[in-house]
């Protein structure tokens, strides 16, 4: 409901694109990226920004070519992107939200139960698509046919 004060908690104006984590969300969000590796260099970026170019890229559905300049190099974004997605921060984050939101909501962590549509139910008591075999094309004969080997 867009009561004053949600409307105040949801308000974007202040922030630089309407993508962008605000300072709520980017703690909910920063305990499930994983720390630099150890050894070799330390970590450059700021991975706050990294996450407001990923979100940008993902929000607009822009180009990776036209990422604005004021946000980390689309390669470094791209590979952050790569990596967050193969070891499963991406789930982790994802999840973590996932429970807030449904917390905020006032329901159970886990939903109770499941919706499944009448089409569905039609699919799995046929057992998926079948053809009857009278529609099936005939099935031709390597030894007849002069170019097989």
């Amino acid at each position: 409901m867009w009561t004053a004060k949600n409307c105040k908690r949801y308000d974007r104006s202040k922030l630089r694109y309407p993508s962008d984590l605000s300072d709520e969300e980017w703690a909910l969000v920063e305990a499930q990226i994983p720390p630099a590796k150890r050894g070799g260099n330390r970590r450059h970026i700021n991975v706050r920004e990294v996450m407001n170019g990923i979100l940008y890229v993902l929000s607009t559905g822009c180009q990776w070519r036209a990422v604005p300049k004021d946000l980390p190099p689309r390669s470094t974004l791209f590979d952050y992107l790569d990596l967050w997605s193969w070891d499963g921060t991406l789930d982790r984050i994802h999840h973590t939200l996932y429970v807030a939101c449904r917390e905020q909501g006032e329901r159970e962590t886990s939903p109770t139960a499941a919706i499944i549509d009448s089409q569905s139910v039609k699919g799995a008591e046929k057992g998926g698509l079948t053809m009857h075999p009278a529609m099936m094309r005939a099935r031709r004969s390597r030894a007849r046919s002069a170019t097989s080997s």
